[in-house]
């Protein structure tokens, strides 16, 4: 959900996003924007400082929201950072022009494009120090290519949707995480992994790296018991 201080920098984002695609980045001056999204000057730098930031504000807001989701208490962590993931990118879709002036107006100009893979690297470190915090006896290298992995998929799938125009929803993405949190849970890295390897409904096989501490060991497998496996 948006409160009134999200929906009012979404408006003039979007205002100002539609004066760069319409004539130009660096044409633009804040004093336009302002005009444009029935604000004075004043109001305009008390919210962004600068028109660089106008262009990557929804993406603060985003952050925000993902930041806030991971606050929360997962019983899966993994599972956790692809919900954040799938909350940006069901947002995005929601704003889809937003998204597709952005991307025709950050492809311009080198400084935005720079600015935008700094505003993607936030959002993986975010993940990165989530599951650091909530999985501290995972191995460091699979927390971060982990991240990573989420990260690129959800990019790729937004940028079909926003640079193409091809018809991404977000069940592909869901899909596409969990193919990525199977991977986490099969323990390609050294991840810690839960199966079933066998029929009988009251036998579990755990799988952990001989370095996984053992409460780490016991609180897996006592979650796994609790959903019943």
């Amino acid at each position: 959900m948006l409160d009134d201080s999200d929906r009012f920098r979404l408006h003039v984002v979007s205002e100002a996003l539609r004066l760069f695609s319409a004539q130009g980045y660096l044409a633009t001056s804040v004093d336009e924007i302002a005009e444009a999204a029935g604000i004075s000057r004043r109001t305009f730098f008390r919210q962004f400082r600068s028109k660089e930031d106008v262009v990557f504000a929804d993406h603060e807001i985003l952050l925000e929201q993902a930041s806030s989701h991971l606050s929360d208490d997962h019983a899966d962590p993994w599972n956790a950072v692809c919900e954040a993931a799938m909350i940006v990118f069901e947002r995005f879709s929601e704003w889809n022009d937003v998204a597709s002036r952005r991307y025709e107006v950050v492809h311009e100009v080198p400084a935005l494009r720079d600015r935008e893979i700094v505003m993607s690297y936030r959002y993986e470190r975010l993940f990165v120090e989530y599951l650091r915090r909530a999985i501290p006896d995972a191995p460091d290298l699979a927390v971060v290519q982990f991240a990573a992995s989420v990260i690129a998929t959800h990019n790729y799938l937004l940028r079909r949707m926003v640079r193409d125009g091809a018809e991404t929803t977000s069940q592909q993405l869901r899909s596409a995480l969990a193919e990525i949190r199977r991977g986490a849970e099969s323990g390609p890295s050294g991840t810690p992994s839960l199966r079933d390897d066998t029929r009988d409904d009251d036998v579990i096989v755990a799988v952990f790296p001989r370095s996984t501490a053992p409460s780490r060991v016991a609180d897996l497998v006592q979650r796994r018991l609790e959903r019943g496996h």
